[in-house]
């Protein structure tokens, strides 16, 4: 019988660049779609009998070795366990299966403490290694008390991150309503009974929950902590980005380490409107920040080929005002040029969005966790262009 790795040990094979053979058994279509990086694709059916001439073939397409390390991989870790255990039987001698498959792998985190220049201040970044999503905790060494911010639907890894540094959450924030994942912060709220924070111009989008309404440069106080609301609409209505104690900017999907948030899946029907709401979020507003304010975004880049782009998921995400002022394209565009550029760069839309923030708007009931596990499966895709606007990492 194969032997079944956790995907969080399979995440650590990773980052110790260990020489491996990952085989992706789900279907053609299915991989195009979103795959791990370096994944050989090899459909195969639970059952199906694997021929000599096929194992031959794949070993000599991949130039694989009966005793090189081969790990496979499908949606749930069945199919895959199954032609494992085939690999097995013809003679391999290190296979291992990723139990739970994708679903599970969609759902390990990797938690990152940021620097910070003020002693009473620790923020630890959640990063979602496979959708690129990332959440933040926010919290004050001397009062005890802490802030999430964009919690994902898997909210025991924002608790236990801050039970782990002894801290209590007393706030909950979300930078907006996301389209490409659950957000966990309306229910975290309410189990913990406690205040749930969005910028107050999400009222225009008539949400169906109760929430505090913050206004723009309205200051909450968490602990010894400030968090001062600045409004950067343009991704949605209502983004919101945090700036924590005059250090760290939360940018949530306005501005990213790589790129700039896209604009077209809420202001579809008056684009450039949405584009100039973008432009003046950024150029006015962000940019008149000083420069040594870390830029802590919402995602990182991940490609359907599952590139991480110009960022090293498991290492600390964040950049600098001054860098990316000097270093991402989108913010040296004049308007006319900014506003063409977010009308020819837009990629694919998220899997599922309009149910996603149906969700998240609170119109629509949550579905099972199966439906919710199918709704998120895959990257995000919240930035205006696949490519980096950055030329190096800051």
């Amino acid at each position: 019988m194969v032997d079944f790795i956790s995907p969080e040990e399979f995440r650590d094979k990773l980052d110790l660049d260990e020489d491996l053979y990952l085989i992706d058994t789900r279907m053609e279509k299915d991989f195009e779609e979103w795959h791990i990086d370096g994944a050989i694709n090899f459909p195969y059916s639970e059952g199906k009998r694997l021929s000599v001439d096929e194992v031959n073939k794949l070993q000599a397409s991949e130039e694989i070795n009966p005793e090189d390390q081969v790990i496979t991989v499908c949606a749930q870790g069945i199919t895959s366990a199954s032609l494992g255990e085939k690999l097995e039987d013809k003679g391999f001698s290190d296979v291992k299966t990723i139990e739970g498959g994708l679903r599970a792998w969609s759902r390990v985190y990797d938690r990152l403490p940021i620097a910070t220049e003020n002693d009473d201040l620790i923020i630890i970044q959640l990063q979602r290694r496979a959708k690129g999503c990332l959440g933040y905790v926010v919290g004050s060494r001397q009062s005890g008390k802490a802030a999430l911010v964009d919690p994902s639907r898997y909210t025991k890894e924002f608790i236990d991150s801050a039970t782990e540094k002894g801290f209590k959450i007393t706030h909950v924030f979300d930078t907006h309503v996301h389209a490409d994942h659950i957000s966990g912060g309306r229910a975290l709220a309410n189990k913990l009974g406690i205040n749930y924070y969005l910028g107050s111009d999400l009222e225009k989008r008539d949400p169906g929950f109760d929430y505090v309404p913050v206004k723009s440069n309205q200051v909450i106080n968490v602990g010894d902590l400030q968090i001062k609301a600045v409004h950067t609409p343009g991704h949605t209505t209502e983004m919101t980005s945090w700036l924590v104690e005059s250090e760290a900017l939360i940018s949530g999907d306005s501005l990213f380490v790589d790129s700039i948030g896209r604009t077209e899946l809420e202001f579809e029907e008056d684009a450039e409107r949405g584009a100039v709401l973008q432009y003046r979020s950024l150029l006015e507003k962000v940019l008149s920040l000083p420069d040594r304010i870390k830029i802590l975004p919402g995602h990182f880049s991940v490609s359907d080929s599952g590139e991480s782009g110009g960022v090293t998921p498991g290492t600390p995400i964040f950049s600098t005002i001054g860098y990316l002022r000097q270093n991402n394209r989108a913010l040296q565009m004049q308007k006319d040029e900014f506003v063409e550029y977010m009308f020819d760069n837009v990629p694919d839309k998220p899997p599922n969005y309009e149910r996603v923030i149906g969700i998240n708007l609170g119109r629509e009931e949550r579905g099972s966790e199966e439906e919710e596990i199918e709704l998120e499966l895959g990257p995000n895709r919240c930035a205006a262009s696949e490519k980096s606007m950055v030329d190096s990492g800051g």
